[in-house]
């Protein structure tokens, strides 16, 4: 019924990563629909609505560097943290548990991101008043929260699309692979829903419908949901 919401975004570094690929973190070539919706979260979300990432065009050649970063080897849950606070005794010693990691990260990139509304049944308000309110926040410059490529430390930087100056995306055409299309969060726990991406002369079109199920296998250990003891 409307137009693609679109905005410009750009940073220094980017991580998207693949997910057959996590210990030495290596990136997707390009901006995925999640990470996309994860920064127009950061801009302005609400419960009323959510975002559906149609299309993503990238504006700047795909660059390639290798950085490497001290992290720590383990994931502190929830059960971890409140034993943590309940025993004031208890000690985390980040040295012991360091590691040094390599990330394949993007440098230099720029994407222009298309997406529209979808409103929830309680909303009690047309998608025209969310738009105006996302386009307002874009041209000011201001976010709930600062978005970032994929890790917190790769700051992203976004305005509006200025169609009078406004580049083309690059000249590339490459299948990219499975690719990560969005997380349904059920009572049984996260399900992660794929499409197959494709860059068509720069452009990253997201399909409506993920692959069914069946289509991607995957772990079959219990699915961590959010809640007591995640």
């Amino acid at each position: 019924m409307f137009p693609d919401l679109v905005v410009e975004t750009w940073g220094e570094l980017a991580c998207f990563t693949r997910p057959e690929l996590k210990a030495e973190r290596v990136s997707y070539p390009v901006m995925t629909p999640s990470a996309a919706r994860g920064l127009l979260e950061a801009i302005f979300w609400k419960p009323e609505f959510s975002y559906v990432i149609t299309k993503i065009e990238v504006l700047s050649p795909i660059q390639w560097v290798q950085v490497r970063r001290n992290e720590v080897k383990s994931t502190i849950n929830a059960a971890t943290v409140r034993d943590l606070r309940a025993d004031s005794s208890r000690r985390y010693d980040v040295e012991a548990d360091r590691d040094q990691r390599s990330t394949m990260a993007l440098q230099d990139v720029r994407y222009r991101i298309g997406a529209q509304v979808v409103t929830a049944a309680h909303a009690g308000a047309p998608q025209e008043k969310f738009r105006e309110q996302l386009r307002r926040r874009v041209e000011r410059g201001a976010s709930f929260s600062q978005p970032f490529f994929g890790c917190r430390e790769f700051t992203a930087f976004f305005g509006p699309a200025d169609s009078s100056k406004a580049a083309g995306p690059i000249s590339r055409t490459e299948e990219l692979g499975v690719m990560l299309h969005s997380i349904a969060y059920t009572p049984q726990g996260e399900r992660y829903r794929w499409f197959r991406a494709s860059l068509v002369d720069g452009v990253l079109n997201v399909p409506l419908q993920p692959l069914p199920d069946d289509a991607v296998a995957m772990p079959q250990a219990p699915w961590r949901a959010t809640g007591a003891g995640a």
